[in-house]
């Protein structure tokens, strides 16, 4: 009889089933295809739409990293870009002043890049909300003002130079083949945050953002973890800019203000705070958005309500105030963000037609 039944809603028996990377065998297969499927990008898309599909894969590795310190752990940064402009430098720093293949470079970057990630994080050992906001910002322009002055490092006010991405002799040149170096890079960094919210450490930054009083008192080391997400966090994004720098083949410290680290931070906002699913979707939404408005600026150009709104050629004016609005709006209507919505269409269909 106990055979017969079969198991309905949120079946569960095992801690490992708890935490399995995909609750279900058709989900693990759907990824291993989308994976697949999108290898061919490069075969399917004009070079101008594989440079988005760099950009959103490139920027979210930095989100990535942003969302484990912001999401799963429950600190603030707004100085992401500095730690992304950081990595950039250092790679392009291995790679033409000392000779390091770019293969080797881009994880020495993201080492480094977490090295000072921690030294700026040990402030967050002892503040929290908008003290911490504060040191970031401060960390945000420390480090502008580094990248200003240190003409060896970052050449100054002459961008530096990196070089081309290269394994064992073989240079990736071009949108075409560099997209699958950001892909490998893609699916290997967010497994590692899957894996690694699996893991007791990722547990216990969870915990640190429920509770860190009861976190405390379990016996979680509130300053280890708390500097740890700071490193985890500036990582990423060392891993994400050292990618950039290889890309662009320039890198210059210019661009990369307190604007951009509000867009990295929109991208875990709009994604979904505390969602490896999410920040791909976040990033994903933010980069295409120029290129909605843009579509939108033409569209709408000359026409009635351009005309109502005083304007003689466009309104490329409502990019600049669109990720501002949504954020506002995904915050007041949507606040766990996309990877919530889907979540929610994917359970209405799979109880379909009993969902309510």
């Amino acid at each position: 009889m106990a055979n017969s039944m079969i198991p309905a809603g949120d079946f569960r028996t095992s801690y490992a089933a708890d935490t399995t990377i995909f609750p279900t065998t058709a989900s693990r297969n759907v990824a291993i295809a989308s994976v697949a499927a999108i290898c061919f990008a490069p075969y399917l898309f004009s070079e101008y739409w594989l440079s988005l599909l760099i950009q959103i894969g490139i920027y979210g590795i930095a989100a990535l990293g942003l969302n484990v310190l912001v999401g799963f752990t429950g600190q603030i940064s707004i100085g992401h870009a500095a730690f992304f402009l950081f990595g950039a430098f250092s790679s392009a720093y291995l790679s033409t002043r000392i000779g390091v293949p770019a293969f080797f470079a881009i994880p020495l970057a993201g080492l480094a890049t977490a090295l000072v990630g921690l030294i700026f994080g040990l402030p967050a050992a002892r503040l929290k909300g908008l003290y911490l906001a504060i040191a970031t910002l401060a960390a945000q322009y420390i480090l502008l003002d580094f990248f200003a002055r240190a003409e060896w490092f970052s050449g100054g006010s002459v961008p530096a130079m990196a070089e081309p991405f290269s394994i064992f002799g073989y240079v990736f040149q071009g949108d075409r083949q560099y997209f699958y170096v950001v892909l490998a890079y893609v699916v290997v960094c967010y497994l590692l945050v899957t894996n690694m919210m699996r893991s007791r450490d990722g547990r216990a930054l969870v915990a640190v953002r429920d509770h860190y009083l009861s976190a405390e008192i379990m016996g979680i080391n509130l300053t280890k973890y708390r500097t740890l997400s700071f490193g985890v966090a500036a990582f990423f994004a060392g891993v994400g800019g050292a990618l950039y720098a290889h890309y662009q083949l320039v890198v210059s410290y210019e661009g990369f203000g307190i604007e951009r680290s509000i867009l990295f931070l929109a991208m875990v906002i709009i994604g979904g705070t505390g969602s490896i699913m999410g920040t791909l979707m976040g990033t994903a939404f933010v980069v295409l958005l120029p290129e909605v408005m843009e579509w939108l600026s033409s569209v709408l150009a000359g026409g009635a309500i351009d005309h109502a709104l005083g304007l003689k050629t466009n309104i490329t004016f409502l990019r600049e105030i669109a990720i501002g609005v949504i954020i506002i709006v995904f915050l007041v209507f949507e606040p766990d963000g996309l990877a919530h919505r889907w979540h929610q269409i994917k359970a209405y269909w799979k109880l379909y037609p009993f969902s309510h």
